[in-house]
């Protein structure tokens, strides 16, 4: 059961989502379900709230479905992307919720399981698909994209400032031998990159790898439509919470949150409709950082970014 799981900044997600979930009957989604950590201390903190977890890794729903099974029919696991609740809430009746937790990234199963190729510290097959049973694997990405997509991906998800230089050699290196395992990228790019670039910034495949991986999952394009739907599935009263652990996923999450909070009136009404009244109220100044003792417990919760909003109005309908 992954007993080194500890979940990122647990007790401010709790804390920010209480107001919404204290009533009886009340609703909460965890949108990245993973190996369940939020979701168990949802359900245990708010005895009254029924969870609907969704996940697109097979393998997390059924870790997460044995922590869960003592919260019996409170707890109900869906396979899904996340970008997919509103379907999976109209397809269990569920017309509004009061809480919605995302924590994005890749999950802690993933990335301690070796096979599955998402860690750059170890020799595994690249692969670094979310959901092993459809699209396409990281090496088939490296192996088959034009040399400027490649470069495109790695400068966009990654940011890498040396895309070139490590496309030029991976296009060089496929060119002899297919990629198939994630070491030789590692050892690649290494020998790709300015010995004062690896000097700093910690292992130097990372901002490839985090490229790749994104690429692979669509997780900026999905991110796009999962975060204002989240907001959509909200009733009034109810409460969002982000956790992101990158500049572009944190810059999407601030965008939705503050087109949400901000008017729309035209300048100089006497008299603002309620149309054009913000519908978000922001709840986090910024974005929340875990704290250094959380850090130090726990080191993957260092990069963490915490953004939460609260619903304050419907819709109006034109």
């Amino acid at each position: 059961m992954a007993p080194t799981h500890v979940p990122v900044m647990l007790r401010r997600c709790l804390d920010v989502l209480a107001p919404a979930l204290a009533a009886p009957g009340s609703v909460v989604v965890d949108a990245t379900l993973g190996l369940g950590g939020h979701s168990e201390a949802l359900l245990s903190a708010f005895p009254g709230a029924r969870l609907i977890g969704i996940d697109r890794d097979p393998a997390a729903l059924e870790l997460s479905g044995k922590r869960l099974a003592p919260f019996g029919e409170r707890a109900t696991l869906v396979h899904a992307v996340y970008d997919e609740m509103p379907d999976v809430l109209g397809r269990l009746g569920i017309d509004r919720v009061q809480g919605v937790l995302f924590d994005l990234g890749v999950s802690s199963m993933q990335l301690d399981e070796a096979d599955r190729g998402f860690a750059y510290a170890q020799d595994a097959p690249l692969d670094m698909r979310m959901d092993q049973s459809t699209g396409i694997g990281a090496a088939e990405v490296l192996n088959t994209y034009p040399p400027g997509e490649l470069v495109r991906i790695l400068r966009l998800y990654g940011e890498e400032k040396f895309a070139r230089k490590i496309v030029d050699a991976i296009v060089r290196e496929r060119d002899k031998e297919p990629f198939s395992t994630s070491a030789r990228l590692v050892e690649l790019i290494r020998e790709a990159l300015p010995q004062a670039a690896k000097r700093t910034g910690g292992n130097p495949a990372k901002r490839t790898f985090q490229a790749l991986r994104i690429e692979v999952n669509g997780e900026l394009t999905v991110l796009e439509r999962a975060i204002p739907a989240g907001v959509g599935a909200l009733a009034v009263g109810g409460r969002i919470a982000v956790l992101s652990y990158h500049s572009l996923e944190d810059r999407l999450v601030k965008q939705v949150f503050a087109a949400g909070a901000a008017g729309t009136a035209p300048p100089g009404l006497p008299v603002v409709p309620e149309q054009y009244q913000p519908r978000l109220k922001l709840l986090t100044r910024g974005a929340e950082l875990p704290s250094d003792d959380e850090i130090a417990e726990n080191r993957r919760a260092a990069p963490a970014k915490l953004r939460a909003a609260e619903r304050i109005r419907e819709d109006v309908k034109s």
